[in-house]
């Protein structure tokens, strides 16, 4: 028997790869797509569209899964997963839209995700509790003394973002109301504003009358992590104010949220809820570019499903807004007792796969080891 030298591929530069073995350097650019692979879900389609995007995969050498019955027609709808190389899926992207049954529109859309935009190096949130129940640092930033020179140490350590709570939203949290929280916030922005600090401020509150004191006190950014569910009048204010708004999938609220949460498919449940969430924002006027989506890591999840999540979080990109993760020191570490200092260094491993993901946002307790990390990273 022949001993073949052969090795399993694993990169993101196949072009480079065709070029090493002598590729043609003119068609090297078509030529890759060969070799890049796709799986799209696509939701809830008719079975005369799922048997003719199946008949379309088989066509030209690909394949798309649909419910067994569909091709019976025993069926009315099915989701379907269909898969293929870049260049098959153009091809079939074309063909579709040609076809009857709205399938002109599903052609379009297809033509859209595949093209991958280019990564933007992650950018650091940096958090600022100013609260005596935080999980992570409860008190230690609650007087304004101490919360204006955190402030300052997170600037200088590299934040892209300060995100300014001042409501607990642990699993068991109670809410604060809108005076209390305004009456820990204001002080540390009218510090920034006598001080011009530049630096893009979020402010982290379900409660629509604190975005609203706080948007012309310098806020652009509203961090719900009830995902405009909480307060019905934060799409409004959000979109009165031209404020940028992180929306968040959360289950339950943080009283109730870790009790036993369930889903009959995690990344779907989730996909589909920040969609409903976009449309519904982007209704009460607030603008697409201005949506960034956060897939809520600890609000209503168990850690095994934290850590699909992790796994999993491109899935959300065909959102097409920026995302945000927060895994900072929370309890998916499973290390209730270990020092915040320890919890940050797991942290930083974990974020470290999502930066060479070239994820959008991470948030985090600890600016410093991340905003090395994002140094040493090319």
């Amino acid at each position: 028997m022949h001993d073949f030298l052969i090795k399993k591929l694993n990169t993101n530069s196949l072009e480079t790869e065709l070029l090493n073995i002598g590729y043609d350097k003119s068609y090297s650019f078509k030529g890759k797509e060969k070799f890049e692979y796709l799986n799209f879900k696509i939701f809830n389609i008719t079975s005369a569209q799922g048997n003719i995007l199946k008949q379309l995969a088989l066509s030209v050498g690909a394949d798309c899964a649909t419910h067994k019955q569909v091709i019976t027609g025993e069926i009315q709808n099915s989701d379907c997963i269909l898969g293929g190389n870049i260049s098959q899926l153009r091809t079939i992207a074309k063909k579709l839209q040609l076809q009857p049954f709205s399938l002109k529109d599903l052609g379009q859309v297809i033509e859209e995700k595949i093209i991958e935009k280019e990564p933007t190096k992650t950018k650091i949130m940096g958090i600022l509790n100013i609260t005596p129940d935080s999980f992570s640092d409860g008190g230690k930033y609650y007087s304004v003394e101490n919360a204006i020179h955190h402030l300052e140490e997170l600037i200088n350590d590299g934040a892209d973002i300060i995100d300014i709570g001042a409501e607990s939203t642990k699993p068991g949290a109670k809410e604060v109301s809108a005076d209390e929280q305004l009456k820990r916030i204001i002080p540390v922005l009218n510090y920034i504003n006598k001080n011009k600090i530049s630096i893009p401020i979020s402010i982290d509150t379900r409660n629509s009358e604190v975005a609203d004191v706080c948007a012309p006190l310098g806020a652009s950014i509203i961090n719900d992590v009830s995902g405009l569910d909480y307060d019905k009048n934060m799409a409004n204010i959000v979109s009165k104010h031209g404020l940028e708004v992180i929306i968040q999938h959360s289950k339950g609220t943080p009283e109730t949220m870790q009790n036993n949460p369930q889903y009959n498919n995690l990344m779907d449940d989730i996909f589909k809820s920040l969609k409903n969430k976009i449309y519904y924002a982007i209704s009460k006027g607030i603008k697409k570019e201005n949506i960034i989506v956060d897939a809520g890591i600890g609000f209503g999840k168990s850690r095994e499903q934290n850590f699909e999540i992790l796994k999993r979080w491109k899935e959300l990109q065909s959102l097409n807004c920026p995302i945000m993760l927060g895994i900072s020191r929370k309890s998916l570490l499973n290390m209730p007792d270990a020092s915040n200092e320890e919890k940050d260094l797991y942290t930083l491993a974990l974020n470290s796969i999502l930066i060479n993901e070239n994820i959008d946002y991470i948030r985090v307790h600890n600016v410093k080891i991340h905003k090395k990390l994002l140094e040493i990273f090319p």
